[in-house]
């Protein structure tokens, strides 16, 4: 069951734990895609991933926030033209192919037609684009607690995203967990927020961070021509077998 929009929005940019939640998410997703490397390129996010685009506003060529009927939509970004739409869960307002880099949060652990949705990402990306799924860890303690929208929908192990994008024809690229303070306004752990989320990227073995984010892509392989290649390799052999031309005898005497 997807969350309302409106909680989300109050998580996201009316409290200090969602700010800093968003700050984290969003810095390792510019980490894996530098601003300059998306200009001229058409970015969407679905779900409730619109706080994690802002900063490929000013140089892609078009951001699109997609958030799903259920879940209800708001105008997006704030005193800027809007670039939100609310769509179906399965039918995007995309042509095929449109989309360069693809970003969901608060959509796949929470869909209830998980496969379709995978396909429609699929569908939405164009050969070589590329998609990160952020989905509350299993591991981490943010999936354990309904103070944060991590705790709900379906937690992921990493093994279990992986196969499950694997089965919708995507392709593994990295995969990384965040948010390894626990989802506490409490003074000291908001002090050591820091601290924690360095310690936790340098020991990736431990993957206890709140969230899961696995970048994949969708990799095409080139049309083949099997008739042209077989005709060329085994030509055909119907005069096998005929003899060479024998000269008719002279009719001289």
């Amino acid at each position: 069951m997807h969350l309302d929009v409106l909680d989300l929005r109050n998580f996201y940019y009316r409290s200090a734990l969602g700010r800093a939640a968003q700050k984290v998410i969003r810095d390792q997703l510019v980490e894996w895609w530098p601003v300059p490397h998306v200009q001229g390129q058409t970015v969407a996010g679905y779900g409730f991933a619109v706080p994690l685009l802002r900063p490929y506003l000013a140089q892609a060529r078009r951001v699109i926030g997609l958030m799903p009927g259920p879940q209800g939509v708001m105008p997006w970004p704030a005193g800027q033209p809007n670039v939100s739409v609310l769509c179906e869960e399965t039918l995007w307002p995309i042509r095929t192919g449109q989309v360069d880099r693809l970003v969901l949060m608060h959509g796949l652990e929470t869909s209830e037609h998980a496969g379709a949705l995978l396909d429609e990402c699929w569908r939405a990306l164009g050969p070589g684009g590329r998609a990160v799924f952020v989905v509350p860890n299993r591991a981490g303690l943010w999936s354990r607690s309904d103070a944060t929208p991590f705790g709900y929908g379906r937690p992921y192990s990493l093994g279990q995203l992986e196969a499950q994008l694997r089965g919708h024809r995507f392709v593994t690229e990295r995969a990384i967990s965040a948010l390894y303070r626990p989802p506490s306004l409490r003074r000291g752990w908001r002090r050591s927020a820091a601290l924690l989320e360095k310690a936790g990227r340098h020991m990736p073995v431990l993957n206890t961070g709140g969230v899961l984010m696995v970048e994949a892509s969708k990799q095409v392989t080139a049309p083949t021509r099997p008739g042209l290649t077989s005709a060329v390799k085994r030509p055909l052999r119907v005069l096998e077998g005929i003899g060479a031309p024998v000269p008719e005898p002279s009719r001289r005497g």
